[in-house]
């Protein structure tokens, strides 16, 4: 009747040593070890075997290359952060330079326009013409002479007739 009544409930353990039922995945397991000495166990070659060996040991040579990678590793990082603290530093500088430009071009086109607005053309033309005699060029007073650029000539003596 046990049989029948372990069929019917699917793996449920109804034994008179048990009063309660264990379900699924959750139920222990008595001694591990037996199973796992119960699987077969794959044959490893003798050189996986041996890399495993070798694997497990570490020499010399391999801890002071890993300690050299660490160190050359660490250098490059600490420059690469000072690099980049100097461009972040430049860039600054550099925004800046550039506000106080921009300042001076405004307060430069503030002044030029307060001068220009500050001047009466027609005062000055009073003064040249009235006061200090001045007077326009004539017909046969104006010479033109021909440059090789379109900057300004200097008179360094007088010019013949």
């Amino acid at each position: 009747m046990a049989s029948t009544q372990r069929t019917a409930n699917r793996g449920h353990r109804t034994d008179h040593r048990s009063r309660y039922y264990v379900q699924g995945n959750v139920v222990r397991k008595v001694d591990v070890t037996r199973e796992i000495k119960r699987q077969p166990q794959k044959k490893i070659s003798n050189t996986a075997r041996k890399n495993r060996e070798k694997a497990k040991h570490m020499n010399a040579g391999y801890v002071f290359f890993l300690c050299a990678a660490l160190v050359a590793t660490g250098i490059i990082l600490v420059n690469y952060i000072g690099l980049q603290s100097d461009i972040t530093n430049s860039v600054e500088h550099i925004s800046a330079l550039e506000k106080q430009l921009n300042d001076l071009k405004l307060s430069n086109d503030e002044e030029y326009n307060r001068i220009s607005s500050s001047v009466d053309l027609e005062e000055i033309k009073r003064i040249a013409l009235q006061e200090l005699g001045m007077q326009y060029a004539e017909e046969g007073q104006i010479i033109t002479f021909a440059s090789e650029t379109n900057d300004y000539v200097k008179q360094m003596a007088d010019i013949p007739k």
